[in-house]
């Protein structure tokens, strides 16, 4: 079944909101076996929304229709659908009591505006909303169903988790299954990756599986998708190619699916029993923050020194001036004395280090912007790695912070 998503609002097309509902959606429906074919921003204008459900209706099976449903004069997504499927509005008694008990239970004054929420079209189903006063609705015309749903993320997959996916996945019924699997690499750029895994990949081709590479900063994304008759052959058939994949790039792959490089790190580290510490630089706390940013992180870290200065490097982590004048700050010399200085410092298993020229200003030609150096310390040695990086500020800040964990990563596996 093909589906389409129209997202309607202006602050989308302005770039004022990202469209989070959209690649949601689009994740889920696939991952529940529908095709999404289409997919359209437009904007809080009566005939925009009028032309996308008109051309929406000629080439999809399911028509899903965020934004819109407020009480506000520039939410006019639920009148225009009234009047698109040739209904009238009425009063739906239940929805009423429910928006006013909601604003009621939060201490909150009620307007008309709000009441007249309760005002749904006749010909649709109501899709009730837990969380919030716009219900959603569910129309079907010629064959072709429409779902529209509230902006607020929160709402729309409460409205959809609760109703929607289990209806639409009694209307498919039995047939092909599609099965995706996300495996997330990092240290090797896409097109040196490509090369890597040729053979492999026109392997998977043979076997009419697809592969998508899905690039970012630091990461790359390799999403294997099969569609397949029954889930147990599909399963069996993508866990294969998985395997073989692993073979050819053991180090490169540091989880699966919607998992973080910090995220790992810190089950690693919870697991071993083993604490952390670190000392950034050019990273500026990034790595504290990506790692802190876990529930539970207490348990494995311990603390960190944001040392920015050539003067804090040797007051706070006893790093040698004699190195700092010598070798420069960004050298091998100085950030391995950093990180093992804090992981004596908080009495930690591991301690891990980074400091460079983020950028833009600030290289020369020995050292350019984007050169970095990070370390991993532990109680028997010192690891080091250059990185040679480019020339945005940003970046650079997380690709390190990203080479820095994995390199503490690939050295907790040995353990």
């Amino acid at each position: 079944m093909k589906c389409e998503i129209i997202s309607v609002g202006d602050e989308l097309l302005i770039g004022q909101t990202i469209n989070t509902n959209a690649s949601w959606l689009g994740e889920q429906l696939n991952n529940l076996g529908f095709t999404i074919a289409h997919g359209l921003v437009i904007s809080d204008q009566k005939t925009d929304i009028v032309n996308a459900l008109s051309q929406a209706e000629n080439r999809s099976d399911i028509v899903l229709i965020t934004g819109g449903l407020g009480p506000t004069n520039d939410d006019i997504t639920k009148h225009t659908l009234t009047e698109h499927f040739n209904t009238t509005l009425e009063l739906d008694k239940e929805i009423e009591k429910n928006i006013i008990d909601y604003f009621i239970s939060r201490n909150l004054p009620i307007l008309q505006t709000n009441k007249d929420q309760a005002l749904i079209p006749k010909s649709c189903q109501v899709l009730p909303n837990s969380r919030g006063s716009a219900s959603g609705m569910w129309f079907e015309k010629n064959g072709v169903i429409f779902i529209s749903l509230p902006g607020v993320p929160y709402e729309m997959k409460g409205i959809m988790n609760d109703h929607v996916f289990a209806k639409l996945l009694a209307l498919k019924g039995e047939g092909s299954v599609v099965i995706n699997r996300t495996v997330r690499t990092h240290g090797m750029g896409e097109s040196f990756l490509a090369e890597v895994i040729k053979s492999w990949e026109n392997n998977l081709l043979k076997e009419d599986l697809k592969l998508a590479y899905l690039p970012s900063p630091g990461i790359v994304k390799l999403r294997i998708s099969i569609i397949g008759k029954d889930k147990a052959s599909s399963e069996e058939k993508l866990n294969y190619y998985v395997s073989e994949l692993v073979k050819l790039i053991p180090d490169q792959i540091y989880g699966y699916g919607n998992v973080s490089m910090e995220g790992v790190v810190g089950e690693l580290l919870k697991v071993n029993n083993q604490t952390l510490s670190t000392a950034e630089s050019c990273t500026g706390g990034n790595v504290s923050k990506m790692l802190t940013s876990i529930s539970g992180s207490s348990s494995f870290f311990n603390g960190s020194i944001i040392s920015y200065t050539n003067q804090s490097k040797s007051e706070l982590l006893d790093v040698n001036e004699q190195n700092i004048e010598k070798y420069g700050a960004v050298s091998q010399q100085v950030v391995e004395q950093m990180a093992a200085s804090v992981r004596l410092k908080f009495n930690s298993d591991f301690g891990i280090s980074t400091s460079g020229i983020a950028g833009p200003s600030g290289g020369t030609t020995e050292k350019p912007v984007g050169t970095v150096w990070i370390a991993v310390a532990n109680k028997d040695k010192v690891i080091s790695k250059k990185l040679n990086l480019g020339y945005n500020r940003e970046r650079n800040i997380h690709v390190s912070s990203l080479s820095v964990l994995n390199l503490l990563r690939l050295e907790l596996l040995k353990n």
